[in-house]
């Protein structure tokens, strides 16, 4: 098998990467914007191997799961991979996903239940991150998402899976920068201001924040009228910062943000508690799939237990912490990140819960130091998951059990065959859509400490 050569498959499965898999004499072949029971005639892109990856030339005869993408930029953005997959089905794909790596990864023969789906399958997004440029011959703003495998940004002007509002908001960004001397960033050679967007939107209130990333480390020039601008002009932006971000580097917020018109956070409801959402503040991006999450964890604790002790390890805001609160007796929070602690300390104060601890210290430094047990520890840690010693001590700290919140069925697996060989049994794992029409699903797993 090379490059170049056309081969007629039928696609069998789908990766955990959201490619369809086929196979030729037992030989796997990735295809893009495959689908399951597709029949297609695909071109050979590159081969290793073990593998070679390829695209569709043809579709012979597609799957019956196969439908026409709501978005006409679906294949060009790459933002959401399996929009050209029936919802339901799509749901199904997920729980494969999960299953197939408890499996190969965990060596995990659990049932996995249906993925819960997510309330909205449009308009769900409620944080967007658009990375500016802009054109080499007339300067005209571009923001977007990148094209998949570049950083060429697809110039979009319509997008679905956000609010409506932050579709203007850019266009009026696109349009006015000029007119404040505000450049789109050039990533190639390091120049230009405006390096990207991002805005925070509210499911409840409707109000948005807008973060304006510049290559540079002060206010310049008309950026501050550029802001009041952008204020002026929409009643549902409740404020507008710049976030300074002048490094080389591929991460988009820089360490310093600075409010320059209206406040600086937006307001959040999930269940009964109120939360404050800044510029740096991790929150899920999907509030109402949030929000199953949130309750399916405060259901079990209620359900098991009676005002249980909980520690909340990678806790940024606090979020699982301050909705479990009032079924526990008490909540220790550990967070590394300052501002995320001091707007979990806002947040408490806000909802008038008066049995949480936070602390602001990197985990596995807290679970080192720590000699108190608790009934439960809830786990949220990033897409990487957990260290081995983070996890030696979360299993040391617990009591009973421990609820592992995770974005990565990779991950999650290889950390959850870690502590089965410490004792440890597998409850149950429930998957979540929170990213609908891409291949990510969301676990939470329930873990009994022996």
């Amino acid at each position: 098998m090379q490059v170049g050569d056309i081969l007629k498959v039928n696609i069998e499965s789908l990766s955990n990467l959201g490619f369809g898999i086929a196979k030729v004499n037992g030989f796997v072949i990735f295809v893009e914007n495959a689908c399951p029971e597709d029949e297609l005639n695909i071109k050979i892109t590159k081969t290793t191997k073990n593998y070679a990856n390829a695209e569709i030339i043809e579709i012979l005869n597609p799957s019956p799961h196969r439908i026409k993408p709501f978005c006409p930029m679906q294949k060009v953005c790459g933002a959401c991979q399996l929009q050209f997959i029936n919802y339901d089905y799509q749901l199904e794909l997920k729980q494969k996903i999960v299953s197939d790596a408890m499996k190969a990864i965990g060596n995990i023969d659990i049932e996995i239940p249906k993925t819960i789906p997510s309330p909205q399958i449009k308009n769900y997004r409620h944080k967007i991150q658009y990375p500016i440029s802009r054109t080499k011959n007339s300067n005209r703003i571009l923001a977007g998402y990148y094209k998949p495998k570049t950083h060429n940004i697809v110039n979009i002007k319509y997008c679905p899976i956000q609010p409506e509002i932050c579709d203007r908001i850019i266009e009026f960004i696109r349009e006015k920068a000029p007119q404040y001397n505000i450049s789109g960033f050039l990533e190639k050679n390091h120049t230009g201001d405006l390096r990207h967007v991002v805005i925070r939107s509210s499911y409840a209130t409707k109000k948005n924040l807008v973060v304006l990333v510049v290559n540079a480390t002060k206010v310049f020039g008309k950026l501050k009228d550029f802001a009041q601008c952008i204020y002026d002009e929409f009643e549902d932006v409740s404020g507008v910062c710049v976030n300074f971000n002048s490094k080389k580097t591929n991460v988009i917020l820089g360490q310093k943000t600075e409010c320059l018109c209206g406040k600086d956070y937006i307001e959040e409801m999930i269940l009964d508690k109120k939360f404050k959402i800044g510029a740096n503040t991790f929150f899920q991006i999907n509030p109402k799939s949030a929000e199953n999450i949130f309750k399916y964890v405060k259901d079990y604790i209620s359900g098991n237990y009676q005002k249980p002790t909980v520690l909340d390890a990678y806790a940024g805001i606090t979020s699982f912490g301050i909705v479990v609160s009032d079924v526990c007796q008490n909540v220790v929070s550990v967070e590394e990140n300052k501002d995320s602690c001091e707007l979990a300390k806002e947040v408490i104060k806000i909802n008038n819960i008066q049995n949480i601890e936070i602390n602001n210290m990197d985990a596995a430094k807290f679970f080192q130091k720590e000699a108190r047990k608790f009934d439960i520890v809830i786990l949220d840690p990033p897409r990487k998951g957990c260290s081995k010693e983070s996890l030696d001590e979360t299993y040391r700290l617990s009591k009973d059990r421990i609820i592992y919140v995770s974005c990565n069925p990779a991950t999650l697996a290889r950390d959850l065959k870690y502590l089965i060989q410490k004792g440890c049994t597998v409850e149950s794992i429930q998957p979540f859509d929170m990213f609908c029409h891409t291949y990510h699903v969301e676990n939470v797993a329930i873990i009994k400490r022996q």
